[in-house]
């Protein structure tokens, strides 16, 4: 039972990106995925969450640039990021939860390995 985070890289402000989550070891398909994400030095914080119906939970801040969807038949979760800021720069992780979305971070398991965003001119 595994998550595999990967899409991360240096980008300009202003670009795009696009984060995969994929799963192994077990289906999505039931589950709610939620991707986060800790700068150093900061805490972790949501950003979003997608439930198993397709219902998406943005933070407010990111609404707009973030997108979430997912892809059942390839058992993966998109996070694609536009309008990048160097703000955003930050470990970003993807996480599961039981058929719903959660503040609580507590319920989310198991979590991905995280993959480097760096936005950076």
């Amino acid at each position: 039972v595994q998550l595999q985070a990967s899409g991360g890289g240096l980008v300009q402000p202003g670009g795009s990106l696009r984060l995969s989550c994929a799963a192994s070891g077990f289906s999505l398909y039931s589950y709610a995925v939620g991707w986060f994400r800790q700068a150093p030095g900061k805490e972790r914080e949501g950003v979003s969450c997608i439930t198993p119906d397709g219902s998406t939970h943005d933070a407010d801040s990111l609404k707009g640039r973030f997108t979430i969807s997912r892809d059942n038949a390839k058992n993966t979760v998109y996070l694609q990021m536009s309008s990048l800021k160097p703000e955003d720069t930050a470990v970003y992780y993807c996480a599961t939860a039981r058929a719903l979305c959660y503040s609580d971070y507590a319920v989310y398991n198991p979590w991905g390995q995280g993959t480097q965003v760096t936005v950076s001119s």
